[in-house]
């Protein structure tokens, strides 16, 4: 039984009693045991003993929404409406991809997610296996899933949903339970109803969740209406989708309505303001979101939409351009803020036992280097957190008790080598 304690440490604990504890933490194989101002009494013998001076501690960010391979096309496509991006810069691309540039891609994405400070994110995309592969090496946790765009002939899209089904077969559960899956449609303006209905079944059989992309554009959604007679959240009603545990990203353009609906069903939202903000795809209604008791979340979107996977740039945005946009300094605190980085992105993926640092939770958490003119004064680390803070303070990354960065260094990827291989596929991509 592995026994580690942190001494001397600040821990901002999200969901505890106590927002902050000057203290101690003790983890015991995957799993906080003990958190608290001092330590226990007694002789106990300890594998590992960390001096958390100068050190703030804090939950792993969770992402909610990702295309980790893309970051392959990172600044290849920038400045532009998403359509005209989609269709003119990244889909005629990744039509080229290979399982290799997935795999290095994914690779480039984790290691850039966990060195600031992500422990847990939500993927969508091809080749699965090869991002599955990826988690599995990192020691990060991935909610995963095969992407499936339903624009093509009836025997492609019946091998696209037989991939999915397979591979959450294969990796649900997997790698020792730091990967779980789910069954993803695309969109609605990206897969006929009758596709979107096979996923919607197949995640019944498997009992899993559901995630797809939602009202991303005001385009989009008027499309929607055009094509089908309804609104996207009326138009994935309609079809079942949130028959089952959903998980929709963006929900920028809402009604009153859809809220409301969204909220009856307990569908979780991914907020990516960095990503929607960049595609200029508008701000999406998150206060009202939360009053209506919805599930809110960040998520990065891809690096070639954002274009970085920093989420403390995520959770500084959420609480900014709120404000900015209703006028209210209330809109979106920086307790909620640092809420919806990380626990509110553990429940939304329905990880029930990360996401806060309190006794019985999963061991994922973090190391922020508070030594820095950008953290002083000793004041509000919850606001320095939300509001000071970068990917680039992290130093110390666990998950389930095991550590993947020490001083900034991965421990179980080959940084170098990655680096490497990803600019090679991007050279070779774009000749």
């Amino acid at each position: 039984m592995a026994k580690i304690i942190v001494r001397n440490g600040t821990f901002v604990t999200v969901g505890g009693e106590k927002p902050v504890i000057r203290g101690c933490m003790i983890i015991e194989n995957d799993t906080i045991v003990y958190i608290g101002e001092n330590e226990p009494e007694g002789n106990e013998i300890y594998d590992q003993t960390i001096d958390g001076t100068n050190k703030l501690y804090m939950p792993g960010l969770v992402n909610t929404h990702c295309h980790a391979a893309m970051s392959l096309l990172r600044g290849y496509g920038d400045d532009l409406a998403l359509q005209v991006w989609l269709e003119e810069k990244m889909w005629p691309n990744e039509a080229k991809f290979t399982g290799e540039d997935v795999r290095w891609g994914t690779l480039l994405s984790i290691a850039e997610m966990i060195k600031g400070g992500t422990t847990s994110f939500v993927d969508m995309y091809d080749h699965m296996d090869e991002v599955a592969q990826a988690v599995e090496q990192s020691g990060m946790r991935g909610c995963l899933t095969r992407g499936a765009i339903g624009l093509c002939p009836p025997d492609v899209q019946d091998h696209k949903v037989k991939e999915a089904i397979q591979f959450a077969k294969d990796w649900h559960g997997k790698a020792e339970g730091r990967i779980t899956t789910m069954m993803s449609p695309h969109a609605p303006y990206t897969c006929p109803p009758d596709f979107i209905e096979k996923f919607v079944q197949a995640a019944h059989d498997l009992d899993l969740p559901l995630h797809t992309h939602m009202s991303e554009t005001l385009h989009e959604v008027l499309e929607n209406e055009r094509q089908y007679g309804l609104r996207p959240v009326d138009h994935l009603a309609k079809l079942g989708l949130f028959s089952r545990p959903s998980l929709v990203a963006h929900a920028v353009h809402l009604t009153d309505a859809e809220i409301e609906t969204l909220s009856a069903h307990h569908v979780h939202v991914s907020h990516n303001p960095g990503s929607n903000l960049k595609l200029a795809s508008g701000v999406a209604r998150v206060p009202d979101l939360l009053k209506a008791g919805v599930l809110v979340s960040l998520g990065t979107d891809s690096s070639a939409s954002n274009n970085n996977l920093d989420m403390f740039e995520e959770m500084r945005l959420a609480a900014l351009i709120h404000k900015g946009v209703s006028g209210d300094p209330l809109a979106v605190p920086a307790t909620e803020a640092l809420k919806l980085g990380t626990v509110n992105g553990a429940r939304s993926i329905w990880l029930d036992r990360v996401g806060t640092l309190e006794v019985g939770m999963k061991a994922d958490f973090i190391a922020l280097d508070t030594d820095q003119p950008h953290f002083l004064p000793k004041s509000d680390y919850v606001s320095h957190i939300v509001y000071s803070a970068s990917a680039k303070d992290v130093v110390d990354v666990f998950v389930d008790g095991k550590q993947i960065v020490r001083n900034g260094e991965c421990l179980t990827l080959d940084e170098e080598r990655i680096k490497y291989e990803a600019q090679n596929r991007f050279e070779l991509l774009t000749r």
